[in-house]
């Protein structure tokens, strides 16, 4: 996979042109997408393109591979964001936050003038949900009432327990991460909107209807998907 992770990185390279504001993903594959935008930056072959880190991993890997980076605070627009998925549906729905950095990206994707997603084969389902649970990012004091509240959808949440240290993940906004399990996810748009209505939530994995592309890493080669 990391042959096909590469691949797909390599040709989002493609969509990057001079004079651009780059949202810069957060996880293994946008990583290798990072390195490989510093190259071309750094031999000259683009320039005056600025990332827009989703994460404080998105932001140490740019400056280490001498991609400029600047804050969302500090630009008016967002021409492309390129970021990785954990699962896409056949309508270009997904499931992210494996990597706890959720919030910012959808704040980035949802602001950008085209938004890029690289998945090798392996992302791909036919319903969301089916393979992996659903991040939500909550308050701390409110994570009980919350996972109490996600049975009601005919769920189950789990907190999400750091593998590096004692105690739960915490995310760079300083909350913390429920992974829910859905029976069944037939309408991610309406799912998203109704968890974000939970009070306590920040926000939650479903980014539904705003992929414009996909990029796909198969055996065969970079397939292109779009909306």
């Amino acid at each position: 996979m990391e042959e096909f992770k590469r691949a797909v990185a390599k040709e989002a390279l493609k969509f990057i042109e001079d004079d651009m504001i780059v949202g810069l993903g957060t996880g293994s594959t946008t990583a290798y997408f990072i390195e490989y935008l510093g190259k071309l930056i750094m031999e000259g072959e683009l320039e005056d393109v600025y990332g827009v880190p989703t994460s404080y991993q998105a932001r140490l890997l740019a400056l280490e591979n001498g991609v400029p980076v600047v804050g969302l605070d500090e630009v008016d627009a967002i021409d492309i964001a390129v970021d990785g998925a954990d699962e896409v549906d056949p309508h270009l729905n997904l499931i992210k936050g494996r990597g706890a950095a959720l919030t910012m990206e959808k704040i980035i994707e949802y602001r950008a003038g085209t938004f890029l997603v690289l998945v090798d084969e392996s992302k791909l389902v036919e319903r969301l949900g089916q393979k992996m649970p659903v991040p939500i990012e909550v308050i701390p004091a409110a994570w009980r009432a919350i996972a109490e509240e996600i049975e009601v959808f005919n769920a189950t949440a789990e907190l999400r327990m750091a593998s590096k240290k004692d105690g739960p993940v915490v995310t760079d906004n300083g909350n913390f991460i429920l992974d829910a399990r859905f029976h069944r996810i037939d309408d991610p748009l309406d799912l998203e909107i109704e968890l974000n209505n939970i009070p306590g939530v920040v926000e939650n994995g479903i980014f539904a209807d705003i992929a414009d592309i996909v990029l796909v890493g198969t055996r065969e080669g970079v397939k292109k998907l779009e909306r």
